[in-house]
């Protein structure tokens, strides 16, 4: 089987400032690495909740999140590989169907934190298809901004779980580095959301 993923022609950075753009009270749960650098370059926001160190968490943290806070959307962005790595979240998801829950995934085709080595959604693996399969309400791939602004509609919606593969190109953009004291990111989550900090 041969690589598929040459073709991806979508830049990470706009793709992330467009899909947050206007998000008022959007929740955003990062996975680590790239998605966590991309969702703070494109602006740092007291209702993101980046992951570090939590390789394949950020689904089932995203899901955790959908449950406790029903009326409000939350979007997970990650990228393939960390998604490759909690794969059985993707139908712990689709079991609960949590409405308010969208999944974007940023597909490079690569794992980008360990070495861009070529990722099963690069050999040719469809995660929009697999989260379809799975239950999904609604999955779609998308290669083009028009895709991006029609996902950003579709966030705010909650009206089934999402998810979208976004094909982007497997560059590696600067480092915009998110907070890193995890009790930090927790308490500032949480009073954001009116809660006290523990």
């Amino acid at each position: 089987m041969g690589q598929v993923s040459a073709n991806h022609t979508l830049c990470r950075r706009e793709v992330v400032k467009n899909l947050l753009a206007d998000r008022k009270d959007l929740l955003v749960v990062t996975g680590l690495g790239s998605a966590a650098y991309d969702v703070m370059a494109a602006g740092d926001h007291d209702l993101n909740y980046y992951l570090w160190a939590a390789m394949g968490s950020a689904i089932t943290v995203g899901l955790g999140l959908a449950n406790a806070q029903p009326d409000k959307s939350v979007v997970v962005v990650t990228g393939d590989g960390e998604l490759l790595m909690g794969f059985g979240a993707l139908a712990t998801a689709a079991l609960q169907k949590p409405a308010n829950l969208t999944i974007a995934v940023l597909d490079n085709g690569h794992f980008g934190e360990t070495g861009m080595q070529v990722s099963h959604a690069g050999f040719g693996i469809a995660l929009d298809q697999v989260a379809k399969t799975c239950g999904f309400s609604w999955t779609n791939e998308v290669r083009d901004m028009q895709g991006v602004h029609n996902l950003r509609e579709r966030v705010a919606t909650r009206d089934g779980i999402k998810l979208a593969t976004i094909k982007i190109k497997a560059e590696n953009p600067p480092r915009v580095l998110p907070p890193r004291d995890g009790h930090y990111i927790k308490n500032r989550f949480r009073a954001a959301l009116g809660f006290k900090p523990i």
